[in-house]
């Protein structure tokens, strides 16, 4: 069956702590905190962003045979998300991310069995054969799926998000297997070095930076161009997300849509900036409705 969109990857339960202080105080046993469970990570908010906007979206990835397991797969199922799941035997991904005040993020990942997964490639590419863009999350089993692909001349789109260095070999299949890559900026005052590296690998290709309240670099064979933040009414209070969003919003206004890498990227950041705006959530994104709208308003605004 041919799908508008496939994200290939993590799918798990975030465990948000929201410390009502600037620091966690080690020196006593207890402290204090807004503790939300939700489904999250990079397959979590990318599938889910992409059928908020209205796409027919497939989700692949694994989950337990337990309580997250079953929940999520019931949630999707609501969602109108269509799945492949297979079963990890150590269980549901989980994460927590502690969520300081100023807006910084530690976040602690159980991957379970992701390491050691094999996909069942011919199962899984009749399975989206025919799907034209597929966005593919860091998890180490997704790595034998790229091939299929490529054979398909499907569009590739893999985050490689906080990666450290271009030569980091865990990265290499996804870097010189993507059509689009993404990157954040967090390990990175200057993305521009990184860029460049990932543009000499393939220099047919799309390279997209999230650089948080610095805005976001474009990477193309033409050079690099920046663009500031987008700013909304609401404010910021959670960034997870955010990366996954940026993406979401790109990928589908450029090949799905039509728009160009400008506008593009402009719709991208709207719907990151969107994501941050919302409290441990990947089901409450930015439908199209407003994206459009806000995109509209942004756009009379630069040309004024």
């Amino acid at each position: 069956m041919a799908f508008d969109v496939a994200v290939i990857g993590a799918i798990g339960i975030d465990t948000n702590v929201y410390l009502y202080t600037d620091e966690v105080d080690f020196s006593v046993e207890a402290n204090f905190s807004q503790n939300l469970d939700y489904i999250g990570q990079a397959g979590g908010y990318s599938c889910r962003g992409f059928k908020k906007l209205g796409y027919n979206v497939a989700f692949v990835g694994y989950v337990g045979d337990d309580y997250s397991g079953r929940y999520i797969r019931e949630s999707l199922e609501k969602d109108g998300i269509d799945t492949y799941f297979g079963i990890d035997p150590e269980g549901t991904k989980r994460s927590v991310n502690i969520m300081y005040g100023d807006g910084r993020r530690k976040n602690f990942y159980d991957g379970k069995g992701s390491m050691r997964l094999r996909p069942d490639l011919l199962a899984i590419g009749e399975y989206l054969a025919g799907t034209g863009l597929v966005h593919i999350n860091l998890v180490n089993w997704t790595r034998y799926l790229l091939p299929l692909f490529k054979e398909d001349n499907t569009v590739v789109s893999v985050d490689i998000q906080d990666v450290v260095s271009a030569d980091d070999p865990y990265r290499q299949d996804y870097i010189k297997a993507a059509d689009v890559l993404f990157f954040s900026a967090v390990n990175f005052p200057d993305p521009a070095p990184l860029i460049e590296r990932f543009m000499e690998i393939r220099s047919d290709r799309i390279v997209i930076c999230g650089m948080g309240k610095r805005g976001c670099a474009l990477g193309t064979k033409t050079g690099i161009s920046y663009y500031r933040a987008v700013e909304l009414e609401e404010p910021v209070i959670d960034t997870n997300g955010a990366g996954d969003s940026l993406a979401v919003g790109f990928l589908s206004s450029h090949f799905l849509q039509g728009f160009s890498l400008e506008e593009s990227i402009l719709r991208g950041q709207i719907a990151a900036r969107y994501c941050c705006s919302r409290k441990a959530t990947s089901s409450d994104l930015i439908t199209r409705e407003l994206l459009d709208r806000y995109y509209i308003e942004k756009r009379r605004r630069a040309s004024s």
